[in-house]
């Protein structure tokens, strides 16, 4: 595994494909919710002068939704300590060695099939002797709950398919989460607020059987405070493209100002800041965002993020003139169907270009379903991604990952 200096100074020295954007057609991949009237996915062709990121404000899909009341104090910090327990921390104190895992997109609202299947190799991590390689956590990325974050979803599409996964869950909301289905009478997030902000650990209704108590994150919008990593947490709201209100805004540049260094500095936000799936494209609003307060801050993340997107995408972006790696991790077991990029992509030599934008592709996977895991050392960042194979095939061997990527801090 190269480090990211190696791989930096490789990058600039290889050579990078161009893709005409004009010229690519978007194949439609989601059939929505069988027979029951669910949301369908755009097919249309990219359009002329299609760049990696637009502005959401030309063309907003979702109307804005105002944000639940916090149910912790500002500036909404959880230590991670106040969640594991004292073995566990001083296991990742003792080795200088933190894991966890990421991925967004879960819910599965046609067959938990998916879903689960992830969630199974995601559970053989468990499995070695060093539990110093054991995930501490997961990290989800958003859209726990489709389509509109319905108390009864959280029982089929959370609580059941990881009612063996051993770690805590930590989580930020995607669209879907605090999107509101007319026909059920919630206030948007609610849901979201009583599983994963509670002001104490409980079971909920919702959990039914499931042994796994509601997690106490102080907002929707928080910082995780870890040894070895600072996370943190956005909530991009429901507007396609993402929207983050001046409130949130504020708190961000404070969080990054304020993020002590000597620590891995790690960003998640549920839309994409670079995307190559063409109906869902990155966000120029949410550029906007990080680019300022990065500015303003002088403080770049070490590393960003999302979902969204139902695949696995890697970038090279910028934000206050440094390069910075962008993931999309949205492959988390959402129905049967992934998002697949046009064919141009497959057909282009890694990494590409994107006309018209900073970013750098420098790898995808849009044919299996997957997850992130991600191993905190002491400077540095080892992120893995394992695409994982159909259910129907048999688990002979332990997976190699799809991806790597090095990154010190």
């Amino acid at each position: 595994m190269k480090s990211a200096k190696q791989g930096k100074a490789a990058n600039k020295t290889k050579k990078a494909s161009m893709i005409d954007f004009s010229a690519l057609k978007v194949v439609k991949r989601h059939p929505g919710r069988s027979g029951n009237g669910g949301r369908t996915f755009s097919n249309d062709p990219v359009p002329a002068g299609f760049h990696t990121v637009v502005d959401p404000s030309k063309n907003p899909a979702q109307p804005w939704r105002d944000l639940p009341a916090p149910t912790g104090l500002a500036p909404f910090h959880l230590s991670l300590d106040a969640v594991l327990s004292p073995e566990a921390m001083t296991t990742i104190n003792n080795s200088g060695t933190m894991v966890f895992h990421a991925v967004g997109d879960t819910g599965g609202v046609n067959t938990p099939t998916q879903i689960e299947n992830v969630a199974g190799y995601m559970e053989k991590d468990f499995a070695g002797p060093d539990i110093t390689q054991h995930p501490s956590f997961f990290y989800h990325l958003g859209d726990v709950i489709y389509y509109c974050g319905e108390t009864q979803n959280y029982y089929p599409e959370f609580y059941e398919p990881y009612i063996n996964y051993p770690a805590p869950i930590f989580a930020i909301p995607g669209n879907h989460d605090g999107d509101v289905n007319s026909q059920v009478p919630e206030p948007s997030l609610s849901s979201f607020v009583r599983n994963f902000c509670s002001q104490v650990p409980v079971i909920t209704p919702e959990a039914q059987d499931a042994p796994r108590h509601s997690m106490t994150q102080p907002n929707v919008y928080w910082t995780l405070d870890t040894p070895l990593a600072t996370f943190i947490g956005l909530y991009s709201n429901c507007p396609e493209g993402g929207k983050l209100s001046q409130a949130q805004v504020d708190w961000f540049q404070s969080e990054l100002e304020n993020a002590p260094t000597g620590k891995a500095l790690i960003v998640a936000v549920h839309h994409p800041i670079y995307s190559a799936y063409g109906p869902k494209p990155g966000s120029q609003h949410l550029y906007d965002v990080f680019n300022t307060a990065c500015t303003s801050a002088k403080r770049t993340p070490d590393l960003v993020l999302t979902g969204h997107v139902h695949d696995y995408q890697r970038f090279t972006g910028t934000l206050a003139g440094k390069d910075v790696p962008f993931i999309v991790a949205g492959a988390g077991g959402y129905n049967l169907r992934l998002h697949t990029l046009s064919k141009a992509f497959h057909s282009a030599k890694l990494p590409i270009e994107m006309a018209g934008s900073d970013g750098r592709l420098e790898n995808f996977c849009d044919s299996q379903h997957g997850y992130l895991k991600i191993t905190v050392t002491k400077g540095e960042m080892a992120v893995e991604y394992f695409a994982v194979p159909d259910s129907s095939a048999p688990a002979t061997r332990a997976l190699s990952a799809f991806d790597t990527l090095q990154i010190a801090f």
